[in-house]
């Protein structure tokens, strides 16, 4: 399944902002740390923890918010479903982008070690 044109703008206009304590929210019922998050989110994007609050406070879209990052090199080893979508065939790159992102949290979310989730293969 292939998102539609729609669902690419709306990702691309959500804010990170928006997302962030989410991502927090579901990552911390599961006994997770935001330290752990940030981790997550650096390794992807690399912004550092201080980037990352820079950017929750500019509002930044999702757009934006992926063009200033760096993609780790690896991002590509990032595979399987997240939200109905299998990540590796999603066409749109930021939103490929944003389903790495989310595919990361839920990862951490359900458990999974760091460095399984980092993929320094």
């Amino acid at each position: 399944m292939e998102p539609t044109e729609k669902h690419n703008e709306k990702m691309a206009q959500m804010t990170f902002a928006t997302v962030y304590p989410l991502y927090l929210s579901k990552i911390e019922k599961k006994g997770r740390t935001k330290k752990e998050l940030d981790l997550v989110i650096e390794w992807l994007t690399s912004f550092d923890a201080n980037k990352i609050k820079e950017l929750i406070e500019k509002k930044v879209t999702f757009q934006s918010f992926f063009e200033k990052a760096k993609l780790n090199k690896n991002a590509h080893l990032i595979t399987g479903m997240i939200c109905g979508y299998r990540v590796e065939e999603i066409q749109n790159p930021l939103t490929q982008k944003v389903r790495y992102l989310d595919k990361l949290v839920d990862e951490l979310a359900k458990g999974k070690a760091i460095e399984k989730i980092l993929r320094n293969a």
